[in-house]
């Protein structure tokens, strides 16, 4: 499929373009283009603004008589966009730019009355000093003590800020002796804190050592048979009031009558056997069991 909008058109390789009549046209005329509003502007007809940007199908002409430098100058038709009146202007070489001609006022644009005036009053200053030498001397004379006053000004500002920097470097060195002055009280103060704990530590809990065979645990048989048991360290926790438990409330029940039967040295008290065979009439034979009535 052919694109919609090509530019190349197809030639026949017989073509002629000498056997093309030429196409007689007047000298000045129009022609139909696509533009925006170089810039923004008013109609004089009904008051409606024209922003700089809006499109207009335009006609173009050629202007007789005028040039810039052997360059031409074009003037454009608009119409307003409300009241359909015709709105005229050209094209400015020499600033570059566009002027307004019939129909509208462009609007008030200081930065280019600024321009304006800045290019008068140095056209004016040349002339002056052309027809007179000694208003060059005194413009001369001016210029050099403004250039003096502006790098007394820029000395002073570099003077300044290094003043500044001076200033911020000393602040940030200080700031930083205190963070370390502060990190140094805090060390002191957590080590404060942990000896304290640690203190109360050792003041509720004390370390004693139980003789073996105190705790209720029997103690290991060696080989040997002949090696006493170690004696066991045990950690005691203390009243809150200071005062120190006794021992033997601290251990169980059977620990404890164990320790007073060997401080009294009596022997252990045996348990009485009980005759099972009689009672239940049950004769023990080598493996073999037997049941007798009752």
């Amino acid at each position: 499929m052919s694109e919609r909008k090509v530019l190349n058109k197809y030639f026949p390789p017989d073509f002629d373009p000498a056997l093309i009549p030429r196409r007689k046209q007047p000298k000045n005329s129009q022609q139909v283009v696509r533009l925006m509003a170089p810039f923004s502007m008013r109609c004089n007809t009904c008051g409606e603004y024209i922003y700089k940007g809006k499109k207009f199908n335009a006609r173009k002409e050629t202007v007789d008589g005028e040039d810039y430098y052997g360059i031409k100058i074009f003037r454009f038709y608009i119409k307003c966009t409300l009241c359909s009146a015709e709105i005229t202007f050209k094209t400015d070489p020499k600033n570059t730019d566009y002027s307004a001609e019939h129909g509208a006022s462009r609007n008030f644009e200081p930065w280019r009355e600024e321009q304006a005036v800045e290019e008068e009053d140095r056209l004016a200053k040349l002339e002056e000093e052309e027809n007179n030498p000694m208003k060059v001397l005194e413009n001369r004379t001016v210029d050099s003590k403004r250039e003096m006053d502006i790098l007394d000004a820029l000395q002073d500002i570099r003077a300044r800020n290094a003043r500044n920097e001076r200033v911020g470097q000393s602040v940030d060195l200080s700031e930083k002796l205190d963070v370390e002055e502060i990190e140094t009280e805090e060390d002191r103060e957590r080590k404060r804190q942990d000896e304290e704990d640690e203190k109360l530590v050792r003041e509720v809990f004390s370390k004693i050592t139980v003789p073996a065979g105190v705790s209720g645990s029997q103690p290991s048989e060696s080989s040997s048979g002949s090696e006493e048991a170690a004696p066991t360290v045990v950690t005691l926790k203390r009243k809150a009031d200071g005062a120190e438990p006794d021992l033997k409330s601290l251990l169980p029940e059977s620990t404890r009558a164990l320790i007073a039967q060997k401080s009294l040295g009596q022997p252990p008290v045996k348990r009485k056997k009980l005759d099972l065979k009689g009672s239940l009439g049950i004769k023990i034979k080598g493996r073999a069991v037997t049941k007798t009535a009752v």
